[in-house]
Formats: structure tokens, sequence, C-alpha cells
């Protein structure tokens, strides 16, 4: 598999390259389009002169080359997708054509310096050696140097009985079939007929047949094949009409991203192109003597400046993000449960980050402000999942009496964490820059994160007290209910406060379609879901409130003579309230079950007719409801 991910690699480069010269079309754009208005003028007057036709000559390979280049990302495009057995048998054909180009060029250069070094080898010079005229011989030998002449032809000579080996191979290999003899022979034939004297006028002329009788063998078996190949594309065609059809297009491009291993081949294009730029920066006598701050500065650019730069970037922030939140798992003893891990979450938010910035079109320096604000958010993000970590452990931990006392410092050291590093990152960062946008934004998230920690401690510490306890403590859920809300609202307004930052982004600094589409989700999910959500839970605790309220009090002479516990949380009822009818629970577990529906947990009558119907039309699954006010109320 690793090997295969390698194969996929050079696609990727190919496309990459295309980023870089941006397909041409920045070249159709400066010549139809001029910064210069001079330069129009100039061909206006070229036209009315007869000399405009080298302007729509370059206009045409212009077009040409745009053509060409989105015909060229196609094509890697499919390479890059084939499945691995037809993909090792592509790069069998581009290694078999190297290896006649190669054989090619080997015996030009040959014929080339043989020829200008014994331009003057003539033929009465064979005849000498012939007759073996001694004085001749010494003189060609001396003169001429013919054990260099035939060491060069043997060398030549070995080298393409060598390509030809291996070409004969890679064809067997590539279509199970033996290919004849002729075809491997004509690596060696312009060697052999070199050695027939006077034969050097025609020797490129062979040479070239030569390379065209493998190339031959190669376009008819693509003939040959044309059929498998139709055949290919029509099942990959179908292979994904159907799986969009029974299991939607996030199906289909998740099974591709797992079979292709996305992550992996884009990490190894990133390291590959990270060390090019290494050897770069060791061969450059400019670059040689840069500070070790400079040479990572410059990497970090050249790593980002086309998208699938970024592409590969973003694997490798996406891979020590996941190392980094299965360190912290470590920490807690706690296992991942989510659908979708840190790596994944990370690499999505470093992405768009990009997106929405415009990293690859900024200059240099200003691309690496970009990468370095951009790094400070998906930190900050990263503090937000890990307290989305300890939370839940947190609040299992408390709630469960859980004596192990390892575990609880262990969630505590992880939440003193989440307090001391967002404080240090907003010191050094007030110190270091002046007020911005971007700043804010860093800063709101370091401070909400800090606040729902604490608000999470302030919650595990109740429940910590409530597990001391040896009485029913009715006012626990009021306290926990009151901390929560206070959280959820900071969070709130924090959210709105980060879209009214947005907007001004957007309006005064720099717009986007992205942005503006990243706006719009963060409004309704963070700010709208969230106001709506709160607001439910509000008015189905108001209601809840209200009718217990309006239920009597149980007297202590009636809980002795009832003698019994809460049917709800299987507690002893120092206080209760009574059904109509006539069962006791605790006002507190009677409120919550309020929340779920109107009937009595024990005989199931209807407590309330007469607004059964109102609170219905509260929400239409009640079970979800009632998920949402555990989350508010710890329950």
């Amino acid at each position: 598999m690793s090997f295969c991910n390698l194969l996929r690699v050079p696609p990727i480069f190919i496309m990459d390259e295309l980023f870089k010269s941006s397909f041409g079309f920045p070249d159709m754009a400066d010549i139809i389009f001029p910064v210069n208005n001079t330069f129009v003028n100039s061909t206006l007057s070229q036209i009315e002169i007869g000399e405009s036709a080298q302007y729509y000559q370059a206009i045409f390979l212009s077009f040409i080359k745009i053509i060409l280049s989105c015909l060229i990302f196609c094509s890697s495009l499919c390479l890059f997708v084939l499945p691995a057995r037809y993909l090792y048998l592509v790069y069998f054909h581009v290694v078999s054509i190297c290896i006649v180009l190669l054989s090619y060029w080997s015996n030009i250069q040959t014929f080339k310096t043989l020829s200008s070094k014994y331009e003057n080898f003539k033929a009465d010079t064979i005849t000498e050696v012939i007759t073996w005229d001694v004085d001749g011989f010494l003189n060609l030998f001396t003169q001429f140097q013919i054990i260099n002449f035939f060491y060069m032809l043997i060398r030549n000579l070995i080298l393409q009985y060598c390509l030809s080996l291996v070409f004969d191979f890679l064809q067997v290999f590539a279509t199970n079939n033996v290919i004849n003899k002729v075809f491997s022979f004509s690596f060696i034939i312009p060697t052999l007929i070199s050695l027939i004297p006077g034969t050097h006028e025609i020797l490129n002329t062979v040479t070239v047949l030569s390379t065209l009788l493998p190339l031959f063998i190669m376009l008819k078996t693509l003939w040959l094949n044309i059929f498998t190949i139709t055949n290919l594309i029509c099942n990959g065609y179908i292979y994904a009409r159907e799986i969009i059809n029974n299991f939607g297009i996030s199906a289909m491009i998740e099974a591709e991203w797992s079979r292709l291993n996305i992550p992996s081949v884009l990490r190894i294009f990133w390291a590959i192109r990270v060390l090019e730029q290494i050897l770069y920066l060791l061969t450059d006598m400019e670059t040689k003597n840069e500070t070790l701050f400079e040479a990572v500065k410059y990497l970090l650019i050249k790593g980002c400046d086309t998208f699938t730069a970024v592409l590969g970037m973003t694997s490798f922030v996406s891979y020590f993000c996941h190392y980094i939140g299965v360190f912290f798992q470590w920490v807690l003893l706690t296992e991942e449960t989510d659908d979708k891990s840190i790596g994944t979450i990370s690499a999505v938010l470093f992405y768009i980050l990009a997106l929405q910035t415009g990293l690859t079109g900024l200059d240099p320096e200003k691309r690496f402000t970009r990468l370095y604000r951009n790094v400070c958010l998906l930190c900050a993000a990263l503090l937000h999942y890990i307290h989305n970590v300890v939370n839940p452990l947190l609040m299992s931990l408390s709630a469960s009496h859980n004596p192990s006392l390892n575990r609880h410092l262990r969630a505590l050291l992880v939440c003193g964490f989440l307090i001391v590093f967002p404080i240090t990152m907003l010191t050094y960062l007030w110190s270091h820059h002046s007020v911005s946008t971007w700043l804010l934004a860093v800063s709101s998230f370091n401070i909400e994160i800090i606040i729902k920690v604490l608000v999470s401690l302030a919650v595990y510490s109740l429940f910590l007290i409530d597990a001391y306890r040896t009485t029913f403590w009715e006012k626990l859920d009021d306290y926990v209910y009151y901390i929560k809300s206070f959280g959820n609202t900071v969070e709130f307004c924090f959210g709105i406060f980060l879209f009214l930052n947005g907007v001004y982004i957007m309006v005064f600094v720099s717009g986007g379609a992205v942005r503006a589409c990243m706006m719009c989700i963060h409004a309704y999910f963070n700010i709208w879901c969230d106001a709506r959500d709160g607001w439910r839970v509000f008015i189905k605790r108001r209601t809840a409130v209200k009718k217990i309220e309006s239920l009597p009090e149980a007297t202590s002479v009636q809980l002795s003579k009832l003698d019994d516990v809460c049917a709800i949380c299987y507690q002893n009822m120092g206080s209760a309230k009574i059904t109509k009818c006539n069962h006791y629970f605790h006002g507190v577990c009677l409120r919550k079950w309020l929340y779920v529906q109107d009937r009595c947990p024990l005989c199931h009558d209807i407590l309330y007719k007469a607004e059964t119907s109102k609170v219905q039309a509260q929400g239409t699954n009640h079970y979800q409801d009632l998920q949402n006010v555990i989350d508010a109320d710890n329950s």
C-alpha cells in the first residue's frame, strides 16, 4: 500500500505545477487586458499597418496552452484515482517509454561524440589496418585513440542490451505476451551498424527508426486494450452512480478517500516538496548562510503557495493534531468515541481558513503572517476539542462517585492546562501585536475556553459536594442549571461577537465567497440553532416549574406515613410533591420528568389534561428534547 501511495504522488506534482502556472490564464489576461494602456494603443496601430497577426497568434498560443493544461490536469487526476492494478500498468508503460527515449538519447550522444572526436577518421585508415600497415596502425592508435573508440561503442552496446532486457520484462509483465525478439534487437542495431565503415551518414536515420519500433509495440498494445480502458471508465461511472443513489455523494467521497489513502499520499507529496526546497537551500549560495528561522520561514512560505501544497500541509497538520488528541486521551485514560477525530476536524478547519484568507495568492511575507495567524486560530480550536474530551469525564467522575484519585488528578491537570495555556497565549499575543480583528477573534476563543473550563470545574465541584452529602440536595439541579446557563450565555455572546467581527472583516478588510459562506454557516449553527435550543429549554423548564409549584407540598406527617423513596431517583424524600393521582415524588425529579411527558411515572395518568397539547407543541421529539435538557441540567 505504501508503494502504491508513492506512485500516486507524481500526478499531484503535475497538478501542482499547473496550479503554479495558473493553467496559463494570467498570460491570456496579460495579452487581452494589458496593464499598460499604451500597449493597447500600439496594438491598434499595429492592426492598421498589418502587424496584428502576432497579437492574434499570441492569443491563440495562450488559448492552446490553457486547453493543454486542462487536458493534462484531467489526465493526471484520472491517473491519480486509478485502481492499483491499472496504476501499475500505466507506470510500466511510462517507464517503457522512458527506456526507449533513454536509448535514443544514448545513441545520439555516443554517435555525436564519436563523430566530433574522430571526424578525421577516413576509409583509407581502415585500409591501412586491414593490410597490416604497422606505421598506419600506430598512427591510428596514437592519433585517433582507437581503444577509446571501441570502448565507447561497447559501453553503449552493453547499455542498449540492458535497456532491451528491461523493456522486454516490462512489456511481458504489462501485457502477459512475449514480444518479438526483432523489436528487442532494435535497441542495439544502431550501435552494430556504426561499426560498419562509411555508415556514419545514415546513423541518425537508423537511430530514429530503431526508436520507432518499440513505440509501435506500445501503440499497438494501447489500441488492443482500448476496450479495456472503455470498460474501466464505464464500470467506474456505474460504481459511483450506484453508491451515490444508495448512500449519497458523501459516502462515495468517503469510500474513495479511504481507498486512495489520500492523507498519506498528500503527506508524501508535501514531504518530497519540502525536501526539494531544503536541497535548494543547501545548494544555493545566496540562501546558504541564512539562519534557522529564515530557513523554516522560507520552507513554510513555499509549502503553501498552491492549492495542492496547502492540501499537503493540511495533511501534516491533521497528522500532528491527531496525535495531540491521542496524547490527551492517553493522559485522561479515555478512548475516542466521536465519529470525526480531531485530525479530521483540524484538517477541515485549516484548509477552510486557507481558502477563506486567500493564502496561496498572498505575497510571501503576508502569506507567512497569515499562516501564523491561522495556526493560532487552530490552536484555539484544539483547546476547545480537549475541553470536549475532559468535560464529560469530569461529569462522569463526579456523578459516579469514582474513588480513583489518579483519574481525578489527570482530569484536573488537563483543566489547569486549559486555563494556563490560553492565558499565556493571550499575554504573548497582546504584548507582541496591535489590536486587530484577528487578535480579537483569537482572544475571544481563548477567553471562551477559559470560561467553559471554569463552568465545568464549578459543576464538577457541586457534584463532588453532593456525593459527600447524606441527604438529598434539592437545589443542586437549580445551581447546575444557573451555572451552565451562564456558560451557554457567554458562549452565545461570543458567537454574536465573532459574527459581527466577521461582518466587519468582509465589508472593510477582505471579502470573498468562502468567507460569506462560512459566516452564514456560523450564523445558523452557532447563533440561530443555539438560541433556538436554549429558548426551548428555557420554556420547558419554566412550564415545568409552574406545574410543579401548582402541586401540593407533602407534609412531614404524610412523608413519615408513606415511608418510601422517590420512584424516579430512588432516594429518601425529605420533601415531596403530591400528584392528583396521589403519588409522591421529589419536586426536582418530577420537574425533569415533565420535560418528557405529562403522565405520571407510576400510573401513567395524565397530570395536566388542559396543558397537554401546549406542551406537546413545544417539541415534536420528546426524547431529543430530553437530551438537550440533560445537557443543560446535567441530570
